[in-house]
């Protein structure tokens, strides 16, 4: 009976023992198997937070530290379209930023930031902007869109995510919104030197030297061979002109208002028609259909309005088309030069890009060069001019007895200029050409 007693007791103990045994290490695989896994949630959840689009590839990254504000955003987070996530509160600094840029801005940071809307510096086809100053020490341009608009709210949202993923140092780049009191609002870069149209038809500013213009002229092809050529989706402006290109500070050009009329929000009836009359390319008057070959069209009057400082609607193509009757479209261009130039040119080079722009407004659209044409000439032209200058410099660096004066009527018999490897204009590319 003893016996009987002390092994059940044995076998409970050793029950007991191995039970314990068991949930210890039930206990140690349950914690090893939970960290990794919350670890892992944690890493997702912040990944999927911060959406990052670069070049066109939809891909997720964490941004470094050295972007965080020294300003907290509010708790919440709004979820986008196609996830992307908004901090709010308002143009303060959030600890992640979409690589995009786009920030909300609220209504009342805005109305503040710009005296109760009261800082106009512009009117837009697509409504009045206004200068802001922010309480971060930023200077921003804010569009306020119509209020007509039939753009619902997912539909304003989706064309931020498009214009938000267009970055370019030739376009006036979009760094946030604005969504609330039935107000849609969008906040771009402020451009200190204003619209080109400013330069060109107003007493306020110098007049702009000839140098100026093309690199200008480049400049405007390089944001728009990207729009065309660089962006997905591409993009067609439908409304290039004087007055839709911006100047920075070192009146370097950007192209404004870019995206706001994509061909599938414009409806084809005649009285939707889009854009500016002098500027407006006959093919698209006639058949509604908007394409590239149509922004190729305005961007050729805009460079006529560099070369003769007129504006459109106040019969320049006339003025060209009479001017071209005399020229075969390639030289004798420099009568239309504009008088503010004081005759102060390159012959050579203004009929090189007024031939540019004569073939650009040819009314057959498949005549017309592409953007990268374009950008390919206008970047020869200031390549050959600087190689020019330098040989010239070189030259007159060391004294020579037998000089000699060239007479500009001899440029026509100047020797043709060297084919150069095109320079590429996409965001890879370098700020301007350097001899």
């Amino acid at each position: 009976m003893r016996e009987e007693s002390a092994g059940i007791i044995i076998g409970i103990s050793i029950g007991v023992v191995i039970g314990v045994a068991l949930a210890v290490a039930a206990f140690f695989c349950f914690r090893y198997h939970r960290k990794p896994s919350q670890i892992g949630n944690s890493s997702s959840r912040r990944a999927a937070a911060i959406p990052i689009r670069a070049n066109g590839v939809d891909s997720s990254s964490i941004l470094s530290d050295s972007s965080i504000g020294t300003e907290s955003p509010r708790s919440t987070i709004q979820n986008g379209p196609n996830g992307m996530s908004f901090w709010l509160g308002g143009p303060k600094k959030a600890s992640v930023v979409s690589a995009s840029g786009i920030l909300e801005y609220s209504y009342k940071d805005l109305q503040k930031a710009t005296y109760n809307f009261t800082t106009l510096i512009g009117q837009g086809a697509f409504g009045p902007v206004y200068k802001a100053q922010m309480s971060t020490g930023e200077t921003v341009a804010v569009k306020v869109l119509a209020t007509d608009s039939k753009q619902g709210e997912k539909e304003f949202q989706t064309e931020v995510m498009l214009l938000g993923r267009l970055h370019h140092r030739n376009l006036v780049n979009l760094v946030g919104y604005c969504a609330e009191k039935n107000q849609h609002m969008l906040i771009y870069v402020y451009m200190s030197r204003g619209s080109l149209a400013s330069h060109l038809y107003t007493d306020k500013h110098e007049p702009l030297n000839w140098e100026l213009r093309v690199q200008i002229a480049l400049d405007v092809a390089r944001g728009l061979e990207y729009l065309h050529d660089g962006a997905v989706p591409s993009v067609t402006h439908r409304d290039i002109k004087s007055s839709n290109i911006l100047l920075d500070q070192s009146m370097r050009a950007r192209v404004a208002d870019f995206g706001l009329s994509r061909e599938e929000m414009v409806s084809k009836h005649a009285s939707n028609i889009r854009g500016t009359f002098g500027y407006l390319d006959p093919e698209y008057i006639s058949t509604r259909s908007f394409t590239k070959k149509s922004d190729i069209y305005g961007y050729g009057v805009l460079l006529f309005e560099l070369i003769a400082g007129r504006n459109p609607l106040q019969g320049l193509m006339e003025y060209v088309e009479l001017a071209a009757m005399n020229t075969e479209g390639k030289v004798g261009w420099e009568e239309i030069g504009d008088p503010r130039l004081e005759g102060k040119f390159d012959i050579e080079e203004l009929n090189e890009v007024a031939a540019l722009a004569h073939r650009c407004v040819n009314r057959i659209p498949r005549k017309r060069p592409s953007m990268r044409d374009i950008v390919q000439v206008l970047s020869r032209i200031i390549k050959y001019r600087h190689s020019t200058r330098k040989h010239h410099n070189d030259d007159s660096s060391t004294p020579r007895s037998d000089a000699v004066i060239i007479n500009m009527d001899q440029l026509d018999h100047r020797s043709p200029r060297p084919e150069l490897r095109r320079v590429e204009s996409l965001d890879s590319t370098v700020e301007s050409i350097d001899a």
